[in-house]
């Protein structure tokens, strides 16, 4: 290894090191080195061998840690930090290795003790601000990760990640306006060259909002950037799903098809397009595609349904009971089955299943109300 190369190499710590003495320095500056240049074995050799001289250092103890995380093997690097913090206990370096490699883990609660013993050092590191605030994203604790996102925010009024996380995080809240706000205030700053995975983040706020025209117009946007990206052409579909637009949703339907054909949930919702078009035979070979990968109770819903749009109410009353007694729970199953009851005339039976999913314990507010309504129509036809 070349002293031309040693040399060559700008260690913000020269001051500590040459303190350990000359081998000390001159290993962990091409340790770190080679391991910028992703010659990870290499710079092992070279880490190892200044444990030869102190078995304790920090610089070598962390490098190797820095080695095994980059080469994934994530349980070496863990105990490479602890081994370190158990001689350095304050060794940033350290302690965001680590953390990094609990989150890695998904071991979160671990992570945020970590950083946070990291915070208690440097309270001004952005990067460690905004993992922490990820991490108490992940454990669903809304009021602490916003507390951190907003903190990064004071120190840098647009920091990209921090906004980005805040719209996460109101988003895993189903607070689809607010992470709207934040993810349209990282949009307007890169708009030109926005990421796509913002663009598709604005695309999903506005399909929930119900505002599926803008959903569309930002998930074109992605399309032109990715024109095979599966959470924009889900977006399209659905939008145009939503605007009961069942021709266009379908022609992006199947393009996912074509990359992934034995998507039995795109499939279904391609049944479920033909269905609402009429095209009852189209429909129903795409439920059978679907069901023939794995049962799939919409794909059955979907093939119920288009029972009874034929008249084959009896037919229509087996499926629907079957699939009661399989998935007890599920509301909509007691609705269908009502609403073929009341095709054939018999409001006491659809009234009577309306009752069953009540009398089992079960609550609904679309339940409730079709009751409420069919009781008052069945008093004022007496």
């Amino acid at each position: 290894m070349s002293d031309e190369l040693i040399k060559e190499i700008d260690f913000p710590d020269q001051a500590a090191l040459d303190e350990q003495g000359t081998e000390v320095s001159k290993y962990s500056k091409l340790g770190y080195q080679l391991l910028k240049e992703n010659r990870v074995d290499e710079a092992k050799e070279a880490f190892s061998k200044i444990l030869l001289v102190d078995e304790n250092n920090n610089y070598a103890l962390v490098g190797l840690g820095d080695c095994e995380r980059k080469s994934n093997n994530i349980q070496k690097a863990v105990d490479f930090y602890n081994k370190c913090l158990s001689f350095h206990p304050g060794n940033n370096y350290a302690l965001f290795g680590l953390a990094d490699c609990y989150k890695a883990q998904g071991k979160f609660g671990k992570a945020i003790e970590i950083w946070e013993r990291y915070l208690k050092i440097d309270n001004y590191n952005i990067a460690v601000l905004t993992r922490v605030a990820d991490a108490y994203r992940k454990v669903k604790d809304f009021q602490k990760s916003r507390k951190f996102y907003m903190d990064v925010l004071e120190l840098e009024k647009d920091n990209p990640y921090a906004l980005i996380g805040l719209g996460h995080l109101h988003y895993d809240f189903k607070d689809y306006k607010s992470a709207l706000y934040y993810w349209m205030c990282v949009y307007e700053k890169t708009e030109s060259s926005a990421d796509i995975r913002v663009l598709t983040a604005i695309g999903n706020c506005y399909r929930n909002l119900k505002n599926f025209s803008q959903g569309i117009k930002f998930f074109d946007m992605a399309l032109s950037v990715e024109p095979e990206n599966f959470y924009a052409l889900f977006g399209l579909a659905d939008c145009y799903r939503g605007l009961n637009q069942q021709d266009k949703s379908i022609i992006y339907w199947n393009k996912i098809l074509d990359i992934d054909p034995n998507n039995k949930i795109i499939l279904t919702r391609v049944g479920d397009a033909y269905r609402k078009l009429g095209k009852y035979q189209i429909a129903k070979d795409f439920y059978n595609r679907a069901m023939s990968i794995d049962f799939d109770i919409y794909a059955a819903i979907g093939l119920a349904l288009i029972l009874k749009d034929e008249g084959c109410f009896h037919e229509c009353i087996k499926q629907f009971s079957d699939l009661i007694r399989n998935d007890p729970k599920n509301y909509r199953l007691y609705l269908d089955l009502s609403d073929c009851y009341m095709k054939m005339n018999d409001r006491d039976k659809a009234i009577d299943t309306l009752k069953s999913y009540s009398k089992s314990g079960l609550r609904s507010t679309a339940i409730s109300e079709k009751l409420y309504r069919l009781e008052n129509e069945r008093r004022g036809a007496v």
